[in-house]
Order: structure tokens, then C-alpha cells, then sequence
């Protein structure tokens, strides 16, 4: 989750700097939506690996209850 705050934060700096930097808009627009996309693909990957554990988790606690009912 960290490395999601810091690319939200990153495009957010590229936002702020258009600001300052006309000439240069597209381009810090542009690295703003690469930073924003780098973003969402980490917090997939964060939510895949807590559900897969979730996952995990059932099909351990389904076996011990098999194994304990039997």
C-alpha cells in the first residue's frame, strides 16, 4: 500500500506543476496518468494477494473442520 501513496502523491506533484510549467502540461499530465496507472495496478495486486490468502485461509479452516467432524 505504501508504493500506492507514493505514486498518487507523484502524480499529484505532476498536476501541481502545471501550474508552473505551462509549456510543459501535456507532458506532466501525461507522467501524472502513468504514475496514477502505476497506482491502480498495485493496489490490484495488494487486493489479489489479500483475497488469495482469504482464499487460503477457507480452504485450511474446511479441512480442519473435515478432518475434526470425522
Amino acid at each position: 500500500m505504501e508504493n500506492v501513496r507514493r505514486y498518487r502523491a507523484l502524480a499529484s506533484l505532476c498536476r501541481q506543476q502545471v501550474a508552473y510549467r505551462p509549456l510543459q502540461a501535456w507532458e506532466l499530465l501525461g507522467e501524472a496518468e502513468h504514475f496514477e496507472h502505476l497506482a491502480e495496478i498495485a493496489l490490484k495486486a495488494h487486493f489479489d494477494a489479500c483475497n488469495a490468502q482469504r482464499e487460503d485461509d477457507a480452504i485450511a479452516a474446511a479441512a480442519w473442520e473435515t478432518s475434526v467432524a470425522a
